[in-house]
């Protein structure tokens, strides 16, 4: 399959798609999506897991947001945020720590929003800056995370499995 173009500069939004707040009872709707996320990584986390992070997400507000994206009154990408506190920003920040869109429904502008909307819900937590990480290899993402003005960086992240 080839490789779909992507945009210079960020994507409007199409015409129909809507992005806002997920709702607990949208969940069962939003884990098909999540896991193929997690499959993408090649992660395996359970269905338990992931409903009970998005859970806390969603009823939580301290501890972060869940966002939906519907076109066509069907869920087609999320983005889940949370909070982290940064030495070296010297401040709470944003952390966009999951992104998907459903490939059928790429190149509508709904990643641009997912970031959008997530960049807003932290700047009104009166955070600084946003910070996410994707994988090396991951160059459509990159394409998509660049034309947003972040910068990447290149430190290394490390996980210890307790």
């Amino acid at each position: 399959m080839a490789e779909e173009p992507v945009a210079e500069g960020p994507r409007e939004l199409a015409e129909g798609v809507e992005i806002r707040d997920a709702r607990e009872e949208e969940l069962d709707e939003l884990l098909p999506l999540m896991r193929a996320y997690c499959d993408f990584y090649e992660s395996t986390p359970t269905d338990e897991g992931i409903l009970n992070m998005a859970r806390t997400l969603i009823n939580e507000p301290s501890q972060g947001a869940v966002f939906i994206a519907r076109q066509d009154g069907r869920a087609n990408g999320f983005a889940t945020l949370d909070w982290k506190w940064s030495m070296l920003n010297g401040a709470r920040v944003g952390y966009l720590e999951d992104l998907f869109v459903d490939p059928e429904a790429r190149g509508h502008g709904t990643a641009d929003a997912l970031i959008r909307i997530c960049a807003d819900r932290s700047r009104e937590r009166g955070m600084g800056g946003m910070a996410w990480l994707t994988a090396p290899d991951n160059q459509r993402a990159q394409k998509v995370y660049n034309r947003t003005g972040a910068e990447s960086d290149t430190y290394v992240e490390y996980y210890l499995e307790l």
